[in-house]
């Protein structure tokens, strides 16, 4: 199944290369080490292309690593095709929960996908969100766990192909605040995906709802293109400063990946060869070290954010990048960085 955006569409994302990944790959290093994906997508859109249960299947055992479970993160897939608009997302919840049917079932190996879901559902809706998040709730069949309601958004974000258009400070929202309450007392976390420059929304909504469990995805988004090219360690002091301010509030993690996506502005992509793993561990160290002191073991926890991240590295490269970023670190560390947070924070009971 194809895993390439359809030809002429406008992505935020890296086109995937598959003859260009095969030229990278790695075995496995301590291939042993149970592991908990949390964060990935399955999508079948024109725009986006194809990544379904078996292409997920194919990338996990072409790594070679043990990968016991995943958990899936909304992308406006599968959406019902009718109904209110505000209850379509359900269907997206319903997707994955069959696929982790499939999953369980053992017919397609020990991998238990979609184990956790997170969907989507529109925060400013206000208190009336509660309906369409009681829906989930029945229609992940016991998988539902949270939400990620996007509040990523930048100027300059033409620059790395983004068009959706958010406010710069939705985060602030007095009604998506209001939908946001609705969360902890249906026992459901929330994924936070934001620029840098934004993460200080992050903060205050984390410090408004301390009863409510916070994940930010792909360490904070320090951006590397548009104004900020060529300002990458002006970016790294004030995402710093910003991620210590995150750190300080208890009901906050932290996942450590997505990487690989172009915001980031690397420039891996354009090798003749994909990167490996020494690469890539050289290269992300300052933002990885950064998080884990920050947040400690156990409220950080690697993402492979695929088939996104899939356009600037392979599958197994990015797992054996995160074993080197972790030589030295004790067993019981490792335990939680590759599986024990993530099951913890999304209660997959593993």
């Amino acid at each position: 199944m194809k895993t390439e955006p359809s030809a002429g569409a406008i992505s935020s994302h890296l086109a995937v290369r598959p003859e260009w990944l095969d030229r990278g790959r790695e075995a496995a290093l301590e291939p042993g080490l149970p592991i908990v994906d949390p964060h990935h997508h399955l999508i079948d859109r024109p725009e986006s292309g194809r990544y379904l249960l078996p292409d997920l299947l194919a990338d996990i055992e072409s790594g070679g690593h043990n990968i016991v479970a995943t958990v899936y993160l909304e992308w406006l897939s599968m959406y019902c095709a009718d109904g209110p608009v505000e209850m379509r997302p359900v269907g997206e919840v319903e997707f994955a929960n069959g696929v982790a049917a499939m999953a369980a079932s053992g017919t397609y190996g020990k991998t238990r996908a979609c184990a956790g879901i997170v969907g989507h559902a529109d925060l400013t809706l206000g208190s009336g969100v509660a309906k369409v998040l009681e829906a989930m709730i029945v229609a992940g069949g016991g998988r539902f766990r949270g939400i990620r309601h996007i509040a990523s958004m930048d100027p300059d974000q033409g620059h790395w192909g983004a068009t959706a258009v958010r406010p710069l400070d939705l985060l602030r929202n007095s009604r998506l605040r209001e939908g946001f309450a609705t969360l902890a007392p249906l026992g459901l976390s929330f994924d936070a995906w934001a620029y840098h420059p934004q993460l200080g929304d992050v903060v205050d909504l984390a410090r408004a709802f301390p009863g409510t469990a916070i994940v930010l995805n792909h360490v904070g988004g320090p951006i590397g293109l548009g104004r900020y090219k060529g300002k990458r360690d002006e970016v790294f002091a004030d995402w710093r400063a910003r991620i210590a301010e995150l750190a300080a509030c208890p009901n906050v993690h932290v996942k450590l990946g997505g990487l690989g996506m172009k915001m980031f502005g690397f420039d891996v992509h354009e090798g003749a060869l994909p990167p490996s793993s020494e690469q890539l561990a050289a290269l992300w160290k300052p933002y990885i070290e950064t998080c884990i002191a920050a947040f400690g073991a156990k409220r950080a926890m690697f993402e492979s954010n695929f088939p996104v991240d899939k356009g600037s590295y392979g599958y197994g490269v990015y797992w054996n990048t995160c074993k080197r970023l972790t030589q030295g670190m004790s067993a019981a560390e490792k335990a939680d960085l590759f599986h024990g947070t993530a099951s913890r924070f999304y209660r997959l009971g593993l």
